[in-house]
């Protein structure tokens, strides 16, 4: 919550139950002008939003009660004034609580030492496009790029907080009118649309995002690693995120008729993991069952269909570095990719697959398919949340031969699967959000720095950049870190 509606709130909620007194030192009247200047203040500064309307209904209703108090009146008590004692405190409840879930909340400022801006690309490929059911659609989707600046940004606005498509099909998966989240125009962001691109040529990473979640809902994470000179290429995988603005303003949105049609028969696949690890088998015994099952969940098939998504951008890396606002400066023997969930699995996908990745990274995500037969021959990442305990950790197997270059597996103690996302600022109730208890600003500034660790020492080449003293810098972060089969 801003100041301003903090303040607001601590005044109506007090001042019922100590009016009497307080009027023995200040005329009523007064109080319903420092009522109506807090909120008209909080209006103009911070403008409306709808989680404060009980806010609004209860200063109103104090403001009426002061007005119409007569203090001469002895205080009886009666069961119209504890109705209304209790009326209010229900009120004051919903009050306090509504905007504390969703808050005007503050993203952490970049570290880096340069200004990010962004860019909004349209990729139009040849390839059919399988998720509608239109014959001639071609696949097309877009990229936002974060890029480094040495502009000066003091008299620039900053960028919206997550594009209209996003908002609306977050909105709509949580049974939300699209007006709910209109809130997060007053969010401050610290990217820049369309800045000139530093002087210099800058590692690529290329970002993939949750299943069915916001392909913009990363900005903590993607504007931390741009501002330390990394241009990054933020996929937004049509139709299997919640929303996409094209430049022409049309959108796109999640088809839960093609999820349904893919993941109807998940359970026939997922049952008998379930089932091998309930049923307290060795990992000897379990791996058969779990390779088997992996290499049939429909999941693998997003992954692959968003691998190709990943490829058709890496084969315009060098056309964009032979003109345009990124001309000159894309480094494209350093080229790294990285994912959340099932955008994880993808980057690890996509690292088997195309020689032109030097080095991968997946935050928290299952890598289905064919790479429990395979060892990576680049360096790669993999962090985790912290799971509970009996969680089928499909990892362990998947990752069995992990690399012949390095291999580091880390985990964020006290988080949970959204802790990589955007998701613990916009809603920092961990029951509510599906995040561990660790702080949210501490949770990010960890992943930041692991995966900016990671690329520094793998693509950048900086002598002095080592992943696994992270976790002595951090109680919060276990890792271990692999070379070929030995434990470095």
């Amino acid at each position: 919550m801003t100041s301003l509606e903090t303040i607001l709130l601590i005044v109506i909620t007090i001042l019922p139950f100590i009016k009497r007194w307080i009027f023995k030192f200040v005329k009523p009247l007064y109080c319903s002008i420092c009522i109506g200047i807090i909120m008209g203040l909080h209006l103009l500064i911070d403008g409306y939003r709808w989680q404060m309307i009980p806010a609004y209904v209860m200063a109103l209703i104090v403001v009426w009660r002061i007005q119409t108090l007569n203090p001469q009146k002895p205080k009886r008590l009666s069961f119209l004034k504890i109705l209304g004692f209790t009326s209010l405190l229900i009120l004051a409840t919903l009050a306090w609580s509504v905007p504390k879930i969703l808050p005007v909340f503050s993203l952490p400022e970049p570290r880096g030492n340069y200004q990010v801006g962004t860019q909004d690309n349209q990729i139009t490929t040849d390839r059919n496009e399988p998720i509608t059911n239109d014959l001639t659609d071609k696949r097309s989707f877009m990229c936002k790029i974060w890029y480094p600046s040495d502009q000066e940004v003091s008299s620039n606005k900053s960028e919206p907080y997550i594009d209209e498509a996003s908002r609306e099909g977050f909105a709509t998966k949580y049974g939300l009118p699209a007006s709910a989240l209109n809130y997060l125009d007053h969010i401050k962001t610290f990217v820049y649309p369309d800045l000139a691109v530093a002087n210099k040529k800058f590692p690529v990473l290329i970002f993939s995002h949750g299943y069915g979640s916001k392909a913009t809902g990363y900005y903590a994470l993607l504007t931390e690693i741009a501002s330390q000179g990394y241009i990054v290429i933020n996929m937004n995988h049509t139709y299997e995120s919640l929303g996409t603005t094209y430049p022409d303003r049309s959108k796109a949105f999640f088809d839960y008729d093609f999820q349904r049609s893919i993941s109807a028969d998940a359970m026939s696949t997922i049952e008998p993991i379930a089932k091998a690890f309930r049923s307290n088998l060795s990992y000897e015994q379990r791996h058969p069952i779990v390779k088997k099952a992996i290499a049939h969940y429909f999941e693998g098939d997003i992954q692959n269909r968003w691998a190709e998504d990943i490829i058709s951008v890496l084969d315009l890396l060098e056309s964009w570095n032979a003109e345009g606002t990124f001309k000159d400066h894309l480094d494209l023997n350093k080229i790294g990719v990285l994912g959340h969930s099932v955008g994880g699995g993808t980057a690890g996908n996509v690292a088997m697959k195309d020689s032109r990745i030097k080095a991968a990274a997946n935050l928290d995500g299952i890598q289905w398919g064919t790479m429990i037969d395979s060892t990576y021959q680049i360096p790669y990442l993999y962090i985790s949340a912290d799971w509970p305990a009996d969680h089928e950790d499909l990892n362990s197997h998947i990752y069995i031969n992990k690399s012949h270059d390095y291999f580091y597996e880390a985990k964020l103690l006290n988080s949970g699967h959204p802790n990589f996302m955007d998701i613990p600022f916009m809603i920092p109730v961990p029951d509510l959000a599906g995040t561990g208890t660790i702080d949210p600003y501490l949770g990010i500034e960890i992943v930041t720095k692991t995966v900016l660790t990671f690329f520094d020492k793998h693509l950048k080449n900086q002598v002095d950049a080592n992943p696994q003293d992270l976790a002595n810098q951090f109680e919060l972060l276990e890792m271990q870190t692999f070379k070929g089969d030995s434990i470095r």
